[in-house]
């Protein structure tokens, strides 16, 4: 004999719930994005969101997640695919000039947005931490030219690192301000000329002698 189902189904899609959600944080930030904005754009009502998210904090967490496999992808993927440092730092700030000014879904970064007047302690150490992790992931890169001979001696792989970082998240905010990505694409050619390239031929001799 068939049994009825126990509980009320959910009338609604998670993961579309979770898209419209993101773009709710990303638009606003975390602090300024109440749970009566999350369960209007959402389209479901706060006892559905509690059960299928959790609290506000725990969605958030779930859609820095999602995040960071969707639209902040990008970066992971120039990581692996490229073949010196310097390639892999130029095609991320390209990258992110495309993806913070294309149509269709908010400006900038989510996760330096996200954390724009951020009072909640926990959320404020996680967004910390994420770009914190950025920059040490950058440095490893960076060293890794280094050792290589790809990258200028002497060069201070987190101190690059951070100027990286510092041109993304710069870019971040211009991208919410009004830049366009040929404007951003403008300012990568700019930083990269910064750039501590040795000299040619160096790599090779390096990768030689070891």
């Amino acid at each position: 004999m068939a049994t009825k189902q126990r509980g009320r189904p959910r009338s609604f899609d998670r993961e579309t719930a979770l898209e419209k959600a993101l773009r709710q944080f990303w638009e606003h930030g975390y602090e300024a994005t109440t749970v009566s904005d999350l369960t209007r754009e959402m389209g479901i009502g706060a006892p559905s969101l509690y059960a299928a998210f959790g609290d506000k904090r725990t969605l958030f967490e779930e859609v820095l997640v999602r995040y960071a496999g969707s639209y902040g992808a990008f970066g992971g993927q120039a990581l692996v695919e490229e073949p010196t440092a310097r390639a892999a730092m130029e095609r991320i700030l390209r990258e992110a000039a495309a993806v913070f000014t294309e149509p269709g879904h908010p400006h900038g970064c989510m996760v330096i947005h996200a954390a724009t007047n951020c009072t909640t302690p926990e959320i404020e150490q996680t967004l910390r931490k994420q770009r914190n992790a950025n920059i040490a992931t950058f440095a490893s890169r960076i060293q890794q030219g280094i050792d290589a001979g790809e990258v200028l001696d002497g060069t201070d792989a987190t101190d690059l690192a951070r100027y990286v970082g510092a041109v993304f998240q710069g870019m971040s905010q211009q991208s919410r301000d009004g830049a366009t990505r040929e404007d951003l694409e403008a300012v990568v050619g700019l930083a990269m000329r910064a750039w501590p390239e040795a000299a040619a031929g160096a790599g090779r001799a390096a990768q030689v002698s070891g």
